[in-house]
């Protein structure tokens, strides 16, 4: 897939953009300021494929707790800042690798400038965020409401802002929860600026409408080449957001790996908990990274047949059910060795 070629930027050890991978994001929510809480999430989140982490930094006491976070965790982390631009400075100085600031909240052009200073001295970039929901007032009476051509032009004043503090190691972000609106205003962004674009649906909401609105924005965006780390933003355990992006990233060919789970609807035809089977086969797959095809079917009438095209997969029956492999059934096993035996022969392609 065509992939926009933006500058490239260093976020701890990892790079974005210029048609590097693209990573995925989640944020903790956890307190920063308990150390172990958020190390144990942040590992959690490393375990399940998450690439940068972001954290809530709302006291000094969180600021100054990066530092040791760090320390115990092997992805690049974020420091979110909102208003204090003493804050930003103390995480910069803690070692964050990569700070996320709206310039329109920090307050004067002094403080701007002294979080641009410090950024600039410890060489991290500063990612510039923009929200339909805090857009400016006369943006928002200049174009008669919340629109994509106002979000746009708001971000592109703040990285006006900080370009003229003479600093360009900058990643930009303008999110809204209006899925088309955030489309457009990606389209028209990609067009005006080189720096790397964080992306993602804003407040998309819960586990089903958070991913169904997720899915349709981000696969609209970077089904143009928009779009160098993403996060899938779910009322939910972060997990989750990990979980649905390497997904969406997975659907749209822009990355290989990972287990493809495919499964059949249910019908009168089926004899197992296949629901409840499907959901355990996901879970448990979750820390294998094999580019795979797994089928989970539902009877052993159709089964095979419908499986023929995944690497490995099992059709449910009576109390037990069938192994099968490229369409051919390996064996039969009793239900409650299933998945057992399932993640065994995955384990051996």
């Amino acid at each position: 897939m065509y992939r926009n070629k933006t500058k490239v930027i260093k976020i701890g050890d990892r790079l974005i953009g210029g048609g590097n991978p693209i990573l995925i994001q989640s944020m903790t929510n956890t307190k920063t300021e308990d150390v172990a809480a958020t190390v144990a999430q942040i590992k959690e989140l490393e375990k399940v494929g998450c690439e940068i982490i972001r954290c809530a930094v709302p006291t000094m006491e969180a600021a100054k707790a990066l530092g040791e976070i760090k320390k115990q965790v092997n992805i690049p982390v974020v420091a979110d800042i909102h208003f204090d631009y003493k804050l930003a400075i103390a995480a910069i100085e803690a070692g964050a690798d990569k700070i996320r600031i709206n310039p329109g909240n920090i307050g004067s052009i002094d403080r701007i400038k002294a979080v641009v200073d410090k950024a600039k001295e410890y060489n991290i970039p500063i990612r510039v965020g923009v929200n339909s929901g805090s857009l400016e007032k006369e943006l928002v009476e200049k174009y008669n409401g919340v629109t994509a051509q106002g979000i746009v032009e708001s971000a592109l004043d703040k990285v006006k802002i900080i370009e003229d503090l003479g600093y360009d190691n900058l990643v930009v972000s303008i999110k809204s929860s209006d899925v088309l609106m955030c489309v457009k205003a990606h389209e028209i962004l990609a067009e005006k600026i080189n720096y790397p674009l964080h992306v993602g649906i804003t407040e998309a909401g819960t586990i089903l409408s958070g991913n169904i609105k997720s899915s349709v924005g981000l696969g609209l965006i970077l089904g143009q080449g928009i779009g160098d780390t993403i996060r899938v933003s779910l009322t939910a355990n972060p997990l989750e957001e990990i979980k649905s992006a390497k997904l969406i990233l997975k659907t749209l060919g822009l990355r290989k790996g990972g287990i493809e789970i495919v499964s059949c609807p249910t019908c009168g035809r089926t004899k197992i908990d296949l629901i409840g089977l499907a959901n355990k086969v996901e879970n448990m797959v979750q820390d294998i990274d094999k580019d795979i095809k797994v089928a989970v079917m539902g009877c052993a009438v159709n089964g095979p047949g419908e499986a023929k095209e995944a690497d490995i997969g099992i059709a449910g029956g009576v109390g037990e059910g069938l192994i099968i492999k490229k369409g051919e059934v390996l064996r039969k096993v009793p239900e409650d060795k299933l998945l057992d035996e399932l993640r065994e022969e995955i384990l051996n392609l």
